[in-house]
């Protein structure tokens, strides 16, 4: 996906976005990370559906496990495993806008979960991490208010 592409559906979905004040955390039907359990990304270094009946409630959303052992350890220190930026698009963030994500499009940097719109924009993402995330840094948590 082109950077052009990209802005102009980020800036544009869902419509009347930026008129309105996103919530702190993206979530979809109340799961956070599409129920993907937010540990195993950096304990398996993959995307792991959680199970509903290893579950807490965390920032307003409900966030599901693949084991206990990952619940606990999000339990403990939850900020070290949620995403950034809420879990909205990191890429979005370095641009000021706020997108959705796929718990596919994963990077873990420097101990930190980021989120993207899709493995293209991870893709554009990842050809300077750190200076997206400076850029991200910059415009989180304001840019939610639209």
């Amino acid at each position: 996906m082109q950077r052009r592409t990209f802005l102009a559906a980020a800036l544009a979905w869902p419509a009347g976005r930026a008129l309105a004040k996103a919530p702190a955390l993206f979530s979809t039907g109340g799961l956070a990370i599409h129920g993907y359990d937010p540990v195993a990304y950096f304990t398996d270094s993959r995307p792991v559906q959680g199970d509903p009946k290893i579950a807490l409630k965390w920032g307003g959303a409900m966030w599901l496990f693949a084991s206990v052992g990952n619940r606990s350890a999000f339990e403990t220190d939850a900020r070290a495993y949620a995403p950034q930026y809420g879990g909205y698009c990191a890429y979005a963030m370095a641009q000021g806008a706020v997108a959705t994500t796929v718990p596919e499009a994963w990077t873990v940097h420097e101990g930190r979960l980021f989120l993207n719109f899709s493995t293209g924009v991870r893709r554009i993402w990842r050809q300077d991490i750190s200076g997206n995330i400076r850029k991200a840094d910059g415009f989180w948590p304001e840019a939610l208010n639209g």
